[in-house]
């Protein structure tokens, strides 16, 4: 009895070979060895069984594990010993076969399930700053297809129902001889349905759809930003032959604010302070996105510098916490003044002139390099 050849050297790949790296060699090899492509090739004929049974194994799960330990006599008493012949094979990879040569093979099975899921539809909203800080509901309208009302999506006219197609019988394929073998096509005339519809129904033409506008509530949670996105599943356009319905995907734009920023849960805004204010210090009123708040300016404040308000921010879309509102002081300084406030300016720069000449003595005097700073 012949040894057979280890599974994976039989398709060329490697043993941590994906699912989809397995089918492409499959493919290769099924393209190169079949009998079609080499009539009366027993060595081909024998090879394309080969790498048959080598998918068979390693594109099963549990049928791979038991071979990665155990090896070809762990699969003995899996009841599975290979293909008896081409009908076998073709039946096990009809798909497979269709996408590389256009037909299937063998057994006379019926055609697939025509039932479709409905399209997926986008839709672009856009929020002010406030409602995607807040949260919202708003009413979207969708233009999309539905089920026919009149015909609820059978396509036929009242009282009549779909006929089946004389041409397959009803198996939505058709048989021919290809070799030496029987491969079989969809049917022509009704497209794989293995059904007709000979009377239409008037609203939808026999399609089992119309195009309709509905209006579709939205609620729009709190701290989405632009580039959010929003599934309404079942919201998208109905499904053919009965199928489900798709999904409706809202995506986020958010309109900028005059005064906020937003830093992802943070919210920053610059809010401006004279020269007296910088220096001698105040208290001033903030806006916040929750009305206004009282900041207390230090005295010496600089340009630039930050404060914050703890838990004034946006809320997170993770945990529902709210970041904080960073608050930059900026120190205005005005284009004119009177002769008067000139006066003081200069009496203040005179007294600010000596206060800095007498420490840079006593700065020389000690020797104190430190005292700079």
């Amino acid at each position: 009895m012949a040894t057979k050849r280890d599974y994976y050297e039989v398709l060329g790949v490697n043993r941590g070979a994906s699912d989809s790296e397995l089918k492409t060699a499959y493919r290769k090899l099924a393209l190169k060895f079949h009998p079609d492509r080499n009539p009366g090739d027993k060595e081909a004929e024998e090879q394309f069984k080969e790498a048959a049974e080598a998918y068979e194994v390693l594109h099963d799960p549990q049928k791979r594990q038991i071979y990665d330990q155990y090896g070809h006599q762990g699969l003995e008493g899996t009841g599975f010993s290979g293909f008896g012949g081409f009908e076998d094979i073709f039946s096990s990879f009809g798909g497979i076969f269709e996408d590389l040569f256009g037909f299937g093979g063998g057994g006379g099975r019926r055609s697939r399930s025509h039932v479709q899921r409905g399209a997926d539809l986008r839709y672009d909203l856009t929020l002010s700053f406030m409602d995607a800080a807040f949260g919202t509901e708003t009413e979207i309208e969708v233009q999309k297809r539905v089920t026919c009302p009149e015909c609820s999506g059978t396509g036929c006219e009242s009282g009549t129902q779909p006929e089946t197609c004389a041409h397959c019988q009803g198996a939505g394929q058709v048989s021919r001889t290809q070799g030496f073998f029987t491969v079989r096509t969809t049917c022509p005339v009704c497209r794989g349905k293995g059904q007709m519809i000979t009377h239409p129904c008037k609203t939808c033409g026999g399609g089992g759809q119309v195009v309709d506008r509905k209006t579709v509530a939205v609620k729009i949670p709190a701290g989405v930003d632009s580039g959010s996105r929003l599934r309404l599943s079942n919201e998208g356009e109905a499904g053919a032959y009965g199928g489900p319905p798709g999904d409706l995907y809202v995506f986020i734009s958010v309109e900028p604010h005059e005064f906020f920023h937003r830093d992802n849960t943070n919210v920053i805004c610059q809010v401006p302070i004279t020269v007296v204010q910088a220096i001698l210090g105040d208290e001033i009123s903030v806006p916040t996105l929750n009305g206004e708040k009282t900041l207390k300016i230090p005295k010496g404040t600089q340009h630039g510098d930050v404060f914050r308000f703890k838990g004034e921010g946006i809320p997170s879309l993770r945990n529902r916490r709210r970041g904080d509102q960073v608050i930059q002081a900026v120190i205005k300084i005005p284009t004119s003044v009177s002769k008067k406030q000139e006066k003081l300016l200069r009496e203040f720069e005179k007294l600010e002139t000596n206060k800095l000449a007498n420490k840079l003595k006593n700065i020389l005097k000690s020797g104190a390099a430190s005292e700079l700073q």
